[in-house]
């Protein structure tokens, strides 16, 4: 669970739990800071997933905890994802709380929660980009035979689509 979050970014909604989204949806987590290059290499394909997937069930919640001070300041934070053009509801963990929650140790790292609430995917670092997203759709489809309704999306991968930052 998101445990004492420091603020939230791209949201409304100062109360995200991870349980309010159980057998509602699939959830990425994404823990990040936004002046890691390799968070950063991974922007484009959480942003991609983020867009396409929306509709089918997919919730993606930044975790952002910072390495350094300056990080830690909300208006740097938007600043830098207003370049990256993140979208996504980020919630600030600038003491760690949630970071070590997980028992994480790695920027960047994505977690993939299925509907039942169980983390069924946990990948970290850059690559696996295709392996990440099939996963996806794969929790995508189960979510939809659970819960009756059909997939708006094709299972045709968006990262195809996306140009390596080198």
């Amino acid at each position: 669970e998101i445990v004492n979050p420091s603020g939230f970014v791209n949201t409304d909604n100062k109360q995200i739990k991870i349980a309010d989204y159980v057998g509602k949806q699939v959830i990425l987590l994404d823990v990040m800071t936004y002046s890691c290059i390799n968070c950063q290499r991974t922007f484009p394909y959480v942003n991609a997933w983020y867009e396409k997937y929306k509709d089918d069930g997919l919730v993606v919640i930044g975790i952002h905890t910072p390495e350094f001070a300056f990080e830690k300041d909300k208006h740097n934070v938007e600043k830098a994802f207003e370049e990256f053009g993140i979208k996504f509801p980020v919630v600030l963990d600038n003491d760690y709380a949630t970071w070590n929650a997980l028992g994480n140790r790695y920027w960047p790292r994505k977690y993939l929660i299925d509907i039942r609430g169980n983390i069924v995917y946990d990948h970290i670092g850059e690559g696996a980009y295709t392996e990440t997203e099939e996963k996806i759709q794969e929790l995508l489809r189960e979510r939809a035979t659970v819960l009756g309704t059909s997939l708006n999306t094709e299972d045709e991968l968006v990262v195809s689509g996306i140009e390596e930052v080198k």
